[in-house]
């Protein structure tokens, strides 16, 4: 999508601010003063997903929303840089380019991935030049699972060839781009969706050039490396799982927590994969908490 939109009418789209960095153009929201937190929306989401969560935030921190490569309204310079380690790599960059060392990094879904693979012990160094600080992260409904099976092979070629095959993008955004589909689609994750969001998603999916971006990170994703490497990451690490997550089962993160040296558990109750949208309220005193608790007493 184009920046600004046609009707400028975009959650927080007064604290909006484009850059250039690691070949693309990305799209930043930033509000809010104090310690940095990075907040990295889900597969086929964009920074809009944080419209509840983010000015509570920023009461007390500058919260830094990014729309992944190719999504929302940033815009893809290298069609090769959409898998889980790139887009960690090009993200660091984006940081150095803004100076930027975040305090923690807030992930939904697969964003949590993004955030997990960015505190890896050879991604750090970019992340942690000057307060030599591991970033905590808060993993919202984390997307950390393997496809299994049939699926471990047909389901990524599927996607391959989706992607790369001419119209298909155009097709599937004017497919599932009507309102009573995107809420079927809602629906199914468990979240209660409202009238709101609908709309929110239904101007995403109508975009090609997002949904082309969305089918080029599923082509390209793998997380089979992330979750061998899950036992030497060292960030103190909070896992938020919704138990009506009809996406990502919660016993996915809860599993990987146990991988982990640092991980905690906190249960999100009678909420879906869009926990942070239907219930920001809710989810802030749970991040709050952890973040400001001291790491000697944890």
């Amino acid at each position: 999508m184009n920046w600004p939109p046609s009707d400028y009418d975009w959650p927080l789209a007064t604290h909006s601010r484009q850059y250039l960095a690691a070949g693309h153009r990305w799209h930043l929201q930033i509000l809010g003063d104090g310690p940095s937190l990075l907040l990295l929306h889900g597969a086929g989401g964009a920074g809009q997903s944080w419209r509840h969560l983010a000015p509570l935030l920023a009461q007390r921190w500058q919260v830094v929303i990014v729309d992944l490569v190719g999504q929302g309204f940033s815009q893809a310079g290298k069609p090769h840089r959409f898998g889980l380690p790139q887009m960690a790599e090009d993200l660091s960059s984006l940081l150095t380019r803004l100076g930027c060392q975040p305090a923690a990094i807030i992930g939904h879904s697969a964003g949590a991935a993004v955030a997990l693979q960015m505190v890896r012990r050879d991604g750090l160094q970019k992340l942690t030049e000057t307060t030599k600080t591991t970033p905590r992260v808060v993993a919202i409904n984390p997307a950390l699972s393997a496809f299994g099976g049939l699926a471990g092979w047909l389901f990524p070629v599927l996607a391959r060839v989706l992607a790369r095959a001419p119209f298909t993008a155009e097709l599937f955004s004017g497919l599932a781009g009507r309102p009573d589909k995107v809420k079927r689609l809602l629906d199914a994750t468990g979240s209660r969706v409202n009238q709101e969001m609908c709309a929110r998603y239904l101007q995403l999916i109508r975009d090609r050039d997002h949904v082309s971006a969305t089918l080029k990170m599923m082509a390209q994703w793998d997380v089979a490396p992330l979750l061998r490497q899950l036992p030497q990451i060292e960030a103190r690490t909070l896992m938020l799982l919704a138990d009506n997550d009809k996406t990502v089962p919660p016993k996915v993160g809860a599993q990987a927590a146990k991988l982990m040296k640092h991980a905690q558990v906190a249960s999100l109750a009678g909420l879906g994969h869009l926990a942070h949208e239907e219930a920001a309220p809710t989810l802030l005193p749970l991040i709050e908490g952890f973040l400001m608790t001291p790491e000697q007493t944890r």
